[in-house]
């Protein structure tokens, strides 16, 4: 099953921070969550909110910057591995969760609470789809 994710390429950094500023709905993270299994415990750190505080919005209810932001860079990762991983879902949620020597044993999921983690896992993933593995 292929996935496409409509979201602004984040190549663009001013579309990001445009977007990011004017807000993101907190239903887009079910939506972006969903498509590649991430657990709402797994989606609230990645964007730095705590469960319950996730749970609380309303679908419809903009969330703040920083969520928007990170939100926004989540969305265009998976972008990235979809293309990558040929349109399955299933195989970059597994992937997200393995160690890999690349990322000093922690997994690509682990890193994504932080920007540099986002830049590290578009690297490997920029890599893999280069053919050059570590």
């Amino acid at each position: 099953m292929e996935l496409r994710f409509e979201t602004i390429s984040t190549g663009d950094g001013f579309a990001v921070i445009q977007q990011a500023r004017a807000g993101v709905e907190r239903g887009k993270a079910d939506e972006v969550a969903q498509q590649v299994g991430l657990t709402d415990k797994e989606m609230a750190r990645i964007l730095n909110l705590s469960e319950r505080t996730l749970h609380r919005h309303r679908p419809e209810a903009l969330l703040d910057n920083n969520a928007s932001e990170r939100l926004l860079l989540l969305e265009g990762l998976l972008h990235h591995g979809l293309d990558v991983f040929d349109g399955r879902a299933d195989v970059l949620g597994r992937w997200l969760r393995v160690p890999l020597s690349e990322l000093r044993q922690q997994s690509p999921l682990t890193l994504l609470d932080t920007a540099t983690g986002f830049g590290m896992v578009h690297t490997v993933l920029g890599r893999i789809e280069h053919g050059i593995y570590a």
